[in-house]
C-alpha cells in the first residue's frame, strides 16, 4: 500500500432524502498523511454514512471532499473494510482479493494474503473461514487496493477480546510499515487509544465533531496493555469511564 494521501473536508450537510432533516453539518476537517484518526460517536449518529462519502460512495451531500486536490470520484479508491467481510462466497479467497476495485494481480493478492497470515487459506472459500480469518481476508482485500487510503469501518465487531487483540496488532504492524492514511470507526475507545493518533468524537443533531483530540507516541510503539493514559483522555470526552479488560 502506497503511503497515504491528505484529506480536505469541508461538509455544509448532509441528508438522507431532500425533505429530511440533516445528519452531519458542518464538519470542517484537514487530516494529515499517513495518520490514523478514530472517529466515535453513537449508533446512528452518522460515521459509517461518513466514511461512505470520503470513500466516494455517497455523492448526495453539500460541501466537498479533497483526497490529495481530487474528488473522490477522481481519486484513486480506498482500500475499505467494511462492518461486515462482504466476501463473495462463490469465489476463493485469493479471488476475493484479485477482484478488489479494478481488479489486482495475483503476486499482489498473493502478498496481501501473506501479511495478513492467510497464504495457507488462498484456495478455500468464505464459508470455510472462520470469522477472525473472514475479517483478515477483508483488510487482505484492502491492502490490495494500494491506494494510500485506509477505511475501516468497525473492523473488530462481533470477535472475542482475544481476536481484537490479534487483529489491532496486526493493524498496528500494517500502518506503522506502510503509513497509510488511516480512517477508523468504532464504538469502542480501547480501539481508538491503541491505533489512533487523533480522535474524532460525533455528537449532536446534526452531527458535528465536537471533540478532536490528538494522542502522543507512534502507534507501533503503543502496546496494547499500556494504553490507560489514552483511553481516560477519550473517555473524559466522551462522557464516561470504562477500563478494559487486559
Amino acid at each position: 500500500m502506497a503511503r497515504g494521501p491528505s484529506l480536505n473536508l469541508s461538509i455544509a450537510e448532509k441528508r438522507y432524502a431532500t425533505n429530511a432533516a440533516p445528519v452531519l453539518a458542518g464538519i470542517d476537517l484537514t487530516i494529515a498523511p499517513g495518520s490514523v484518526t478514530a472517529i466515535l460517536g453513537p449508533s446512528g449518529i452518522g460515521k459509517s454514512t461518513l466514511l461512505r462519502m470520503i470513500a466516494g460512495l455517497d455523492t448526495q451531500f453539500s460541501g466537498s471532499i479533497q483526497i490529495d486536490g481530487q474528488s473522490p470520484i477522481d481519486a484513486p479508491p480506498p482500500g475499505f473494510v467494511f462492518q461486515d467481510p462482504r466476501l463473495l462466497p462463490w469465489l476463493t479467497v485469493l479471488d476475493n482479493i484479485r477482484t478488489a476495485g479494478q481488479g489486482v494481480d495475483t503476486a499482489t493478492a498473493l502478498s496481501a494474503l501473506e501479511r495478513t497470515g492467510l497464504t495457507s487459506a488462498a484456495k478455500l472459500y468464505p464459508r470455510q473461514l472462520s470469522g477472525g480469518m473472514q475479517r483478515r481476508a477483508s483488510l487482505a482485500r484492502a491492502l490490495a487496493m494500494s491506494s494510500g487510503l485506509l477505511i475501516l469501518d468497525e473492523p473488530f465487531v462481533s470477535l472475542d477480546r482475544a481476536l481484537v487483540g490479534e487483529m489491532q496488532d496486526l493493524v498496528a504492524e500494517i500502518i506503522a510499515a506502510d503509513q497509510p492514511t488511516t480512517l477508523l470507526v468504532t464504538h469502542m475507545p480501547e480501539d481508538a487509544a491503541r491505533l489512533a493518533d487523533r480522535v474524532l468524537i460525533l455528537a449532536g443533531q446534526p452531527a458535528k465533531v465536537v471533540a478532536d483530540i490528538h494522542l502522543p507516541s507512534p502507534v507501533i510503539f503503543r502496546d496494547r496493555k499500556d494504553i490507560t493514559g489514552h483511553l481516560r483522555t477519550i473517555e473524559g470526552a466522551i462522557g464516561f469511564r470504562t477500563r478494559p479488560e487486559i
